[in-house]
């Protein structure tokens, strides 16, 4: 792409006011992550949808470049953040959620099931001062609502790909995480930690109810053999007829089949030690050491 962050804006009802949000979507090229600000037209009121902290394996070195962006975009059109909203504890980018905390003081908010996430990498990271959520501002149940601004946002669980993994709906569109890809590129691995094939069938089974026409946005996109552009939103409708995983027809025993097979020939995401080490954190940096330096754990295992 030309440029480091795409922008775009898309609109869905929200049938409970009769409003229609704005959907702003960035995409970042260096993760293939797309990040969105969603805020009411009339209050002025918006959230933030898995925002990326930018991270530099080789050098080690972290900036706030893509969170700026969003800050600045937001700024320009006078909106008040409130909120920040995390899918999943993601194992593919560092989440920048702390810095927009504290520039703007929205509250940080993932599933409640995140403990369970936390309890699964503890012993691998070897730290005890994770495991109930304290991290985060709110951890939100199946089925709770909240507002942004006048709009409805509903909360719906829909594990498989990690335990925690929640998708946020706000009248005609949902936010559904790494849940869903576009219908050309399928659907989310499940062999980390906690993630189960049968339950993401069911998840997306379950996003797959919701009218034909409601908006779904991705959190990634890879670009699928044969497309020369990223995509990241698509419809209910679409992923019912085309999704190249669970389209219509798709048993849940095929679908299981097919992505344990899948899975298996799956490489380790680049960035999975140091995201997962700070996401179940809610995106906090290990503190400052006696020589004012962060360090990220490296889990070593191996026949010698």
């Amino acid at each position: 792409m030309a440029s480091v962050f795409s922008y775009a804006l898309r609109t869905a009802m929200d049938t409970s006011t009769n409003r229609t949000p704005d959907i702003q979507a960035f995409f970042d090229p260096a993760t293939n992550t797309v990040s969105y600000l969603a805020s009411d037209p009339v209050a002025r009121v918006a959230a933030v949808v898995d925002p990326v902290l930018d991270y530099n394996q080789s050098s080690g070195r972290a900036s706030v470049r893509s969170a700026n962006f969003i800050l600045n975009r937001a700024a320009e059109q006078g909106l008040r953040i409130e909120w920040i909203l995390e899918t999943h504890a993601h194992a593919d980018h560092l989440s920048a959620a702390p810095y927009l905390r504290s520039r703007t003081g929205a509250a940080v908010c993932i599933g409640e099931h995140i403990t369970e996430v936390q309890a699964l990498f503890r012993s691998v990271f070897n730290v005890d001062d994770v495991g109930d959520g304290r991290e985060f501002d709110r951890l939100f149940r199946d089925g709770d609502i909240f507002k942004i601004g006048e709009l409805q946002a509903e909360v719906l669980h829909t594990p498989g790909h990690t335990p925690a993994c929640v998708s946020y709906r706000i009248g005609d569109h949902a936010f559904v995480g790494d849940t869903l890809f576009m219908p050309d590129y399928g659907t989310a691995r499940t062999d980390f930690p906690g993630g189960d094939a049968q339950t993401l069938y069911r998840s997306i089974a379950r996003l797959l109810t919701l009218p034909g026409h409601t908006q779904l946005y991705m959190c990634h996109d890879y670009k699928a053999p044969g497309r020369d552009h990223y995509a990241w939103q698509t419809t209910v409708a679409e992923e019912r007829a085309n999704n190249i995983h669970v389209r219509d027809g798709v048993t849940e025993e095929a679908f299981v089949a097919m992505r344990r097979a899948r899975d298996s020939t799956l490489s380790t995401p680049t960035l999975l030690l140091p995201s997962i080490q700070v996401n179940i954190r809610a995106g906090q940096l290990p503190a400052p050491e006696s020589n004012g330096m962060r360090y990220l754990k490296i889990p070593v295992s191996g026949d010698w």
